[in-house]
């Protein structure tokens, strides 16, 4: 309950697992690592952050989309591991950004999950990561991140 003590520490509630939005698992265990399908952001009045970022929202408004991403997933390891304390470590973080073509700064965007994953976990939070840009996502939606989680 380490880590559920930590989320205390730092304020930080849970949002409720979304549901899939199409025909899809939140999450998919094999041996000791669990693969997150990907989320998008959902804010606090349960809407999706849409547009292009670069054009619509700012990078630091994406910065805080992929935090309410990373929020997403922590809930979804949550669900599906009982207890927090299982994760051993974050293996890896894809992180999808609805950016016009000439955007550049992706990682920066991505730095709001990986910060998050971070503060939660520690040591244990740090992750391989790629950034990258999409033409478009699912529903406009600003941001979309999945990750690997291994598993004690």
């Amino acid at each position: 309950m380490q880590t559920e003590q930590r989320l205390k520490e730092l304020g930080i509630e849970l949002p409720r697992t979304s549901a899939p939005v199409a025909t899809y698992v939140n999450a998919v265990q094999t041996g000791n690592l669990l693969f997150l399908s990907g989320k998008g952001p959902v804010q606090a009045d349960g809407s999706q952050a849409r547009g292009k970022v670069g054009r619509d929202v700012t990078t630091e408004e994406a910065y805080k989309h992929a935090r309410l991403v990373g929020l997403q997933l922590v809930a979804v390891m949550k669900d599906e591991l009982g207890d927090l304390d299982r994760v051993k470590r974050i293996v890896k973080v894809l992180g999808m950004v609805n950016g016009v073509p000439e955007f550049e700064d992706h990682p920066k965007v991505i730095n709001g999950c990986s910060d998050l994953f971070g503060e939660i976990f520690g040591e244990r939070g740090r992750h391989a990561r790629s950034a990258v840009g999409m033409g478009s996502l699912p529903h406009s939606i600003t941001v979309e991140i999945e990750c690997i989680v291994e598993v004690g």
